[in-house]
């Protein structure tokens, strides 16, 4: 994102600011255009953020055909209906065919597609089909579990709802037990 990128967004936060009601001169708004768009620039950093960049030649070849699970990795994004946040946990497993990838980097292509103006659907199948293409595992499988603020703060305002999502390939949809294995795996607690 450009400087004038970040400037056209100060004026358009600005015009919001008034078409709302309100005075953005006054002492507590007069910096809210340029901290609301750099805001936007982290919020959205996953458009300026490509594939090979968060993988970073971190993918090796190994002799392990067991399930690999990265889960409860926090996740943010923005509802692209109504701009508003919502976030939760994803989980995240894969079952190897000679190639493995750096545990980090899951979290990280959680967030590349979290910053972005999503649908948690999409979301989770852009995870899913990521890990599936540079991998070629045997499966993927993915869960997101979120709360969506366009649902629980204006609209139904329903505050203790959740959207459950999940997306599979491989042997996490063909085979029962190693799909029944991944939600085993994700409803364990991790006692501290």
């Amino acid at each position: 994102m450009t400087e004038s990128n970040i400037n056209e967004m100060k004026n358009i936060i600005h015009n919001l600011l008034v078409q709302i009601g309100e005075d953005p001169d006054r002492e507590g708004l007069m910096q809210t255009p340029h901290r609301v768009a750099k805001a936007w620039k982290f919020l959205a950093g996953g458009y300026d953020q490509n594939l090979d960049t968060v993988i970073n030649n971190a993918i090796f070849h190994e002799d392990y055909e067991e399930m690999v699970t990265v889960k409860e990795i926090d996740f943010f994004s923005l509802c692209e209906h109504h701009l508003l946040p919502f976030f939760g946990k994803a989980h995240v497993a894969y079952i190897p065919s000679g190639k493995v990838i750096g545990l980090s980097k899951i979290p990280r292509i959680v967030e590349m597609f979290g910053r972005r103006l999503q649908v948690q659907e999409r979301m989770t199948q852009q995870i899913a089909k990521t890990l599936n293409d540079v991998l070629s595992p045997k499966g993927v499988a993915v869960i997101l579990e979120g709360q969506h603020m366009c649902m629980q703060m204006r609209g139904v305002e329903k505050k203790n709802s959740y959207a459950t999502t999940s997306y599979m390939t491989g042997e996490f949809r063909s085979d029962a037990r190693t799909r029944k294995e991944f939600l085993d795996i994700v409803a364990l607690k991790f006692n501290s």
